[in-house]
This record gives C-alpha cells, structure tokens and sequence, in this order.
C-alpha cells in the first residue's frame, strides 16, 4: 500500500526569510563559511517566484539539434582538490579531527532536487535529511551533503536558486557540495546567460573570500568553495570524482568522445587519470566514489527497452573505465542522477562487484519505470543487454514511487549505501535498500558493526 507522504512541520520563528531583492546584484562578504539559519523557520507552501511554463522554450529547443556545449577548464591543476576542512573554513580541522575519532563518516547524497511547481516534494526530502543531524550518537551525523546534479530547473537560472535551492536548505547546517546536472547545464532559447553560470556562482567559488550570492536574499549559507564543475572532494576515509557529463538530457558527455566533439575537451578524462593514479601513489585505503549526473546504467524494462524517460549513458561509462584501466584503480560505488527515481546495480566484472546507483528522486518529479500496460520489473533481474560482453550487470533494487536521498557510512573496512525515501517519515531511521562493500576484497558483504 502506498504511504502517504507526512510534510514536515517546523516550529515557528520570529523571523521568516526574505527572497532576494530585484536590485541585490553584488556578492556579500561573510566573516566566513555559513550554513544554516540560526532558528526554524516553517516550511514555504508556494513558491516567492512563481516559475512559468516552459514549454515554449522546450518547443524550440526540441526543433533544434542539441549539442554538448563548452565548460570552464580549471588552469593549471590536472586534479582539482577541495578538501572538507576547506569548506569548514576555521573549524575544518575540529571538524575533520572529529570525524577520524569517530572511525567513519557519513554523509548523504541526492540528485534532481529543484522543482517548477512548487516547495512541497523538496522540502519534505531536506525535512528529512535535516531530521539525521538529531541523532543521540553525535558520531552517526552527517558531515555534508553531496548533490548529484540539476540542482535548478529548467534552464539554471539565478532568479530560482532562493526557491530551489537556498529556502529548501535553510535548515541544513553542513556543507552542500555539487556537480552539475544538464538542466544546470542548459540555456534557453534567447538567454543572455552562459551555460553553468548560476551554477559557477553558486558553487565553484574557490579562491574567493567567503561570501553569500544576491540568490540567498537574507538567508545565511555560504556560496561553496568547489575549484570547478569537475573536482575531487578528499574526505576522511572517502574520496568522491565528482565529473561534469554536460547539458543534453541523452546521453551524458565528458569528452571528446573520440573527435565526435572536436570544440570540447579530454580535460576531465585526463582528471579522471589523475585523480585515479594519486590514489594509487598515495595508497589512499579508503572508499573511492565517482560521482557523475548522467547514468551509466538505467533498467531495461519486462520489453527489453530502457525503462523511464531517460536512457544509460554508455560513452561515459567507457571514458571512466578507460581511465580506470589505465591507473589500475576502480571505484567502489558510481553515483549518479538524472532518472527521476532510485535505481540500484551490480556490475560484476574481474572479480570486483560494483553497486552503480541512480538517486534522481530528491524533489523535482517522479518517473515510473513501467507504464500501466505493462508488467512491473521484479527485481533481482539480470540486465544482460546494458553489458560490455566483460562484465554481469545485475539490476537489485528500485523505488519508482517516492522522493527520497542516500545516506552513505564509510569506515576504514566498508562502503555502506542506504535508501531513505521521504514517505518513511522524519522518525524512520531504517533504510529501505542498502548495499555494502568491502573495500579490500571489493566484494557486496553484509555490514558489519565495528563501533
């Protein structure tokens, strides 16, 4: 039976947030890294802007061949580093020391967040995601969260970053990190904007002083500190290869692709290499994470055809595992977007076993797999047609049916990947799937409890 979805309640504060004004154009000086709002304040029930149809918009661009466009290169780094404490400005080392005494951290992880129609299905994943930093155990609270891309929708424009952004996380009182989605990618038709520049503005701040952006209106957090829309975030016990798979909405591009798009670059294939062979001489034990917004894997449905609206992006999957191949190191877990639901695999593949999961359900909408005239997936189901011919693909889970985010755990030993979706409820604390990975022998084991 279907759960009815609980929206979260917060007390009421003297003080409710104000939008941005219209006139507000400059950047604001901090004194440094802010989060968020020192008191609860209720959830919005409409939204300050209104965001209009975009159908005219897609109209013209669906009449058009839509091609991957250009992003910012960082210069002079092959590996653009941001380091947690970093993102903590004064207190990073507090912060970092305490996750090395706790012997794991936890962070949590969701895509597709930004919503046209209104506040309700964004607010109630923040609502819970906030609800996991009132734990009894100070040593299970998240450090940060990691956004997997389409942050703003539908074209990344400022003017929606107070609505879709900044309102839903006022509450959130750790460092939000991102890579782009395509919708923060795109532009539209008779825009004066440049493709990822709300998104640049946001979020890849690196270098600069810290500050607010005219989007958080009087809001407190603090534009992010990222190098780029390509970066490796180094964490306690985690590194994340956060890549940029541009703006089509099929398939996900970070390459050339072998000459098919001679006006971009291998930049990120060769930060890929970089960040990959650093691992290696480093011999950096913990979890390795790719985070990339474009699926490698989508289910293929009961008629053998890609299941939802959006298809795998196999290309990518071939860069990364070139990248892979040439250093020697393979992640543990590839997160990813873009679906508008929870999609969970295992790749099997010389005696590894990777979990590839989609987590695209954090608020903008809600893609079944299957239409009414067909027979829903039971799962698990071997997904021989999404294979290479060197590797099992195996499809494990799915929730086509709630919003929801991951928490991810990683201690010394073992990844541990969990599903929350929002119908649980604020008081849930058990997840709906998970998976967990032993970081020696990557192999799927069953968590074990070392604290």
């Amino acid at each position: 039976m279907k759960k009815k979805v609980s929206k979260a309640k917060h007390p009421k504060a003297t003080q409710v947030p104000n939008p941005p004004p219209p006139d507000n154009g400059s950047p604001i000086p901090t004194g440094g890294p802010q989060f968020a709002q020192p008191g609860a304040t209720p959830d919005p029930t409409k939204f300050v802007l209104k965001h209009g149809s975009d159908s005219g918009a897609y109209k013209i661009l669906d009449a058009q061949k839509q091609n991957p466009r250009p992003f910012p290169i960082v210069k002079g780094r092959d590996e653009p580093i941001v380091k947690l404490e970093e993102a903590f400005g004064k207190t990073g080392a507090q912060a970092v020391a305490a996750i090395q005494r706790a012997g794991q951290i936890v962070f949590h992880a969701a895509g597709d967040t930004g919503n046209t129609r209104g506040p309700r299905d964004q607010d109630v994943v923040a609502d819970k995601m906030v609800s996991d930093f009132n734990e009894v155990d100070p040593e299970t609270v998240p450090s940060f969260l990691y956004h997997l891309g389409d942050v703003i929708y539908s074209f990344g424009e400022s003017e929606y970053y107070y609505d879709q952004f900044y309102d839903t996380y006022r509450s959130y009182p750790a460092p939000i990190f991102a890579i782009a989605g395509n919708h923060d990618g795109m532009v539209a038709p008779k825009s004066t904007a440049t493709s990822l520049q709300a998104f640049l503005e946001n979020f890849c701040q690196a270098g600069q002083p810290p500050h607010r952006t005219p989007e958080t209106g009087e809001l407190l957090r603090t534009a992010q500190i990222q190098p780029g829309v390509y970066f490796t975030l180094e964490a306690p016990f985690v590194r994340v290869i956060g890549l940029y798979s541009n703006c089509l909405e099929d398939p996900g591009v970070i390459s050339t692709q072998g000459g098919q798009y001679p006006y971009l670059t291998d930049v990120q294939v060769t930060f890929l290499q970089t960040a990959l062979a650093r691992i290696k001489k480093q011999k950096f034990a913990g979890a390795v994470l790719i985070a990339v917004h474009h699926p490698p894997y989508v289910a293929v449905n009961p008629n053998n055809k890609e299941a939802g609206n959006h298809g795998s992006s196999p290309l990518v999957l071939k860069d990364i595992d070139a990248a892979c191949a040439a250093t020697g190191v393979w992640p543990h877990a590839v997160l990813s977007g873009h679906a508008h639901n929870y999609q969970r695999f295992t790749r099997s593949k010389d005696g590894r076993q990777t979990p590839f999961l989609v987590a695209g359900n954090g608020g903008h909408g809600i893609t079944a797999l299957t239409k009414k005239s067909q027979p829903t997936i039971r799962v698990p189901v071997d997904q021989s047609s999404l294979s290479d011919g060197t590797d099992q693909i195996t499809f494990d889970s799915y929730d086509d049916q709630d919003f929801g985010y991951l928490r991810i755990v990683v201690d010394p030993k073992q990844l541990r990947i969990e599903y929350h979706p929002a119908t649980d409820g604020q008081a849930s604390k058990s997840p709906d799937d998970s998976v967990t990975v032993d970081l020696v022998k990557r192999q799927i084991v069953k968590y074990q409890v070392l604290r």
